[in-house]
């Protein structure tokens, strides 16, 4: 009876699929994070005190309304700043293209593995004499600045563009708000002198009311 040779072929683990465009992958997600943790850093040092160091006198005699103040500027600063960062992502498609480049970095690496196990790696060395590298063999950041430095460049230089724009806006608003307080703090002195003059004229008519009660009584 004839024989049968039953070939067994190991295939290597294939990677593991990307993210779609709707999920942002472990790039998009780490940029995410970055201007997270930078935008709170930035917040910190605007804290109450350095903002109350500005208003001395609210501080002083309003020290509950002047907090209820500065944590409105922060949060409005911090609503804004984050909802323009994800306009520009949705703009952009930005969580798209690095979703993107995380499957070419993921197949790239797939394809290294493969080539390493089955020897293909050895073998294109040779036939390339020994110069160079070749280019499955290449890291990833060498990879990514060849293929998508060039295209992001605009992208990142917008981004940049974009957020010293909401620096100068967020320092425009902060400086409207000082004036407004400023304002208030003269309106309340001016009412205050208002309430002390109403207060002495007040007392000169008690006054002239009881002499004018006790020269009644003697007649």
């Amino acid at each position: 009876m004839p024989t049968t040779t039953t070939t067994t072929t190991t295939h290597s683990p294939s990677p593991p699929p990307p993210p779609t465009a709707l999920t942002p992958g472990y790039l998009a997600t780490r940029l995410s994070t970055l201007y997270a943790s930078t935008l709170a850093h930035t917040l910190r040092a605007c804290s109450y005190a350095n903002f109350a160091a500005c208003f001395p006198t609210p501080a002083a005699r309003r020290p509950l309304v002047l907090r209820g103040l500065w944590q409105q500027v922060v949060g409005k600063i911090d609503d804004r700043a984050r909802a323009e960062f994800d306009g520009i992502l949705g703009e952009r498609d930005v969580v798209d293209g690095l979703n993107r480049l995380e499957g070419v970095l993921e197949g790239g690496r797939g394809r290294r593995e493969r080539e390493r196990e089955a020897g293909e790696g050895d073998g294109e060395r040779e036939r390339g004499g020994g110069r160079g590298v070749v280019p499955h063999l290449l890291p990833p950041l060498d990879l990514y600045n060849a293929h998508l430095a060039p295209q992001l460049a605009p992208l990142h230089a917008d981004l940049d563009e974009r957020l010293r724009s909401t620096r100068t806006r967020n320092e425009e608003l902060v400086g409207l708000i000082r004036k407004q307080r400023e304002e208030v703090e003269r309106l309340v002195g001016g009412l205050e002198a208002v309430v002390g003059d109403l207060e002495g004229a007040n007392g000169a008519v008690g006054e002239v009311v009881g002499s004018v009660r006790a020269e009644g009584a003697r007649l």
